[in-house]
């Protein structure tokens, strides 16, 4: 006679495992993904935030620091906003900056909304160096960058230029002509 079927817990287990085990690891790997996107979604920031601190007008510099709210957002866990402590301290350092950024100048002497402006910017590069685990200190971040006195010239130059064209082509200014060689009419008059 045969006996019954029985399943033990053990091999209950173990079909268990067969069955979620792919299941399991295919999550782990999409949860590791993200969490490698995140990372590099930081230190694109970072980065781009470190190679254009000399040129904070360019548009990668603009666009790394509007991508900050993005990138230093936190997680979402089972619907529940999620946020570090370090991730907090980057989004605080770019607020205060950013609305530093937004204040108009003439509230206070140029020289000194200029030297808050790169005390704060350190404040940001600090924090997301915290952050993302690299080593700099505040005097690194603000003093060890170099740019070449003649890329201000030619970016001052430019400005200059753009100004002039703005204001000969609405009308505000008139292009002057000096005429220094007029031709002779040899054979006329």
């Amino acid at each position: 006679m045969a006996s019954p079927a029985t399943v033990t817990i053990s091999d209950g287990l173990i079909i268990l495992a067969t069955l979620l085990g792919p299941i399991v690891a295919v999550r782990v790997q999409k949860w590791i993904e993200l969490l490698r996107e995140t990372r590099q979604r930081k230190l694109w920031v970072f980065h781009t935030l470190m190679a254009t601190r000399a040129s904070r007008l360019s548009s990668d510099h603009v666009q790394a620091l509007n991508m900050i709210d993005l990138a230093f957002y936190g997680d979402r866990i089972f619907g529940f906003h999620k946020r570090t402590k370090k991730e907090q301290c980057v989004l605080d350092a770019w607020r205060e900056y950013l609305d530093h950024l937004n204040t108009r100048i003439d509230n206070e002497p140029a020289q000194q909304w200029v030297s808050r402006g790169h005390e704060l910017f350190v404040n940001v590069l600090y924090a997301i160096a915290v952050e993302v685990g690299l080593v700099f200190d505040r005097v690194q971040l603000k003093k060890g960058v170099y740019s070449p006195s003649a890329h201000g010239r030619v970016e001052d130059e430019q400005e200059r230029v753009r100004q002039l064209a703005i204001s000969v082509l609405s009308g505000e200014q008139s292009l002057t002509m000096k005429i220094e060689n007029m031709p002779s009419d040899k054979d006329g008059s």
